[in-house]
């Protein structure tokens, strides 16, 4: 076996890796697609766009290594989690998928608290019930759409829907099925209670299977489109955040990373199920067969820094157009200038709602203390600052939970900026890490295939001869300038949810 290919099927675009059995990248391709917003709190995607996006991204990596194209080569798949794709009899998707950020399905929730009971609820699933997960958005088409829900041959996530398509199986695995909030989590299976208080036939949903294990092999008709040799075994995968743990070296009780992407997580391993009664967290199954995770998801991370860059920031991306460079490069030049603290000026990332610590769909964004002596580089700084915030937030329940962390892992979009890096360490008062291979979904993906395959005997294994490491970041001499501004922060929520939620109905 001479190589591995992971594909993370993403928000913004679905990132094709093609590794050698070392683990080094020899070819990627990045295929971007549109999000819709039909409405506001409303997100959908075109599953043929994700589709499109992987076929020509296995096409491209492996034109790039023409000696790939004669094996049967391992694939893994991650993915964003909790979407929703209902396919017709014929294998046809039934319109866009609702995705994770959705935040459409209040009632939904309520429904489900009605029928099956919070507590209750949240002891089978190890969750709150959740406006962004797959449960209350098959609820929102059972509610809305009879005629579509009545066509509904198979339920699938993001990335087990490219599964389908290359293998013909409908097939999940425990990691991202946990995250339907249809499982019994701590037993690792579909829970007949939920799907029949749900009105879910189980016949709806995927084969379970462990994140290692093969689900299928790329069929003959993949093949001719991808350029897969027939054959080519598929691995169950894992949704996004729980591959990039492995990418990240994140296998056992003791490691956490903190992926600052489109959304923000902290993902931490356990050895056993922990459940946070309060619902600030998530309780999901690891993609390490016999673990948990607790996670946390911060909706609004790099999303609420691209909303700043191309609603306020333009004239930083029209610079950074005639200098052909990242305006996100300007953007941090700008922030670099201002004092930790933003000069006073507090952000919110609610843009999207808020999942955690604070489980609330009508939730949106503030720059509290803004005046007139501020400008964009303080709302940079700002918007920086904000997520970092929201992320200890964060970390604070999972210390509550018993989970402690010596350093943090950091991963996505977020860490290649040092000067976020930097934020992050002090806001944290904890060392920052990075990895040398900035590869967690795809890379994570991809060894999970390996062990499927039988290349790797064990993930552990795995991870420890592939994943390495740069120096760590350690907090400055600025960290303890953050502490006022945290507590504020920390106190605006219940000073304005009410008037969020007001707002909402109006």
């Amino acid at each position: 076996m001479n190589y591995l290919l992971g594909i993370d099927i993403g928000t913004s675009g679905t990132k094709t890796v093609l590794f050698d059995c070392f683990g080094n990248e020899l070819a990627s391709y990045t295929g971007e697609y549109q999000m819709y917003q039909p409405r506001n709190g409303w997100a959908e995607q075109d599953p043929l766009d994700w589709w499109k996006a992987t076929a020509d991204g296995i096409k491209y990596v492996l034109d790039r290594c023409p000696a790939a194209k004669g094996e049967k080569i391992p694939v893994g798949l991650s993915g964003q989690m909790h979407g929703l794709v209902m396919l017709g009899a014929d294998g046809n998707v039934l319109g866009r998928s609702i995705i994770w950020c959705d935040q459409r399905t209040g009632s939904q929730v309520d429904k489900m608290n009605e029928i099956v009971g919070r507590e209750k609820l949240i002891k089978i699933s190890a969750n709150p019930a959740m406006t962004g997960f797959t449960a209350a958005k098959i609820l929102w088409v059972q509610d809305n759409l009879p005629s579509v829900w009545e066509k509904c041959a198979h339920i699938l996530l993001p990335k087990d829907y490219i599964r389908y398509m290359l293998t013909g199986e409908f097939a999940t695995e425990v990691s991202d099925a946990s995250g339907m909030q249809l499982m019994d989590v701590g037993k690792r299976k579909w829970s007949a209670e939920l799907l029949k208080k749900f009105n879910i036939d189980k016949s709806l949903l995927g084969k379970m299977y462990e994140s290692c294990e093969i689900t299928g092999v790329v069929s003959g008709k993949a093949s001719a489109v991808t350029g897969l040799k027939e054959g080519s075994p598929v691995a169950g995968g894992a949704g996004d955040n729980a591959a990039a743990a492995i990418g990240s070296g994140v296998f056992r009780e003791g490691r956490a990373f903190n992926t600052v992407g489109t959304s923000a997580v902290i993902y931490s391993v356990s050895d056993r199920p922990r459940i946070d009664l309060q619902g600030r967290v998530h309780s999901l199954c690891a993609s390490v067969p016999g673990k948990w995770t607790v996670m946390s998801c911060t909706q609004s991370a790099c999303l609420s820094l691209k909303w700043l860059r191309d609603n306020i920031c333009t004239e930083e991306v029209a610079k950074a157009a005639k200098k052909k460079i990242d305006a996100y490069e300007l953007m941090d030049e700008l922030a670099e200038k201002v004092p930790a603290g933003s000069d006073k000026l507090i952000f919110l990332p609610y843009l999207m709602g808020e999942r955690s610590p604070h489980p609330d769909p009508d939730l949106r964004g503030v720059f509290f203390g803004l005046s007139a002596a501020h400008g964009r580089a303080q709302m940079i700084r700002a918007v920086m600052e904000g997520v970092a915030f929201s992320q200890k937030e964060c970390l604070d329940v999972f210390s509550e939970m018993g989970i402690k962390t010596d350093n943090m892992i950091l991963c996505g979009g977020g860490a290649k900026a040092k000067l976020w890096r930097q934020i992050f360490a002090d806001v944290y008062g904890l060392p920052v890490v990075t990895l040398k291979a900035n590869q967690g979904g795809a890379l994570g993906a991809a060894l999970l295939a390996g062990v499927g395959a039988g290349h790797f005997t064990t993930i552990e294994e795995a991870c420890n001869g592939i994943v390495r490491y740069n120096e760590p970041e350690d907090p400055s001499a600025q960290a303890p300038l953050y502490k006022p501004y945290f507590e504020i922060y920390k106190k605006l929520y219940g000073s304005l949810k009410d008037e969020m939620r007001e707002l909402a109905i109006i």
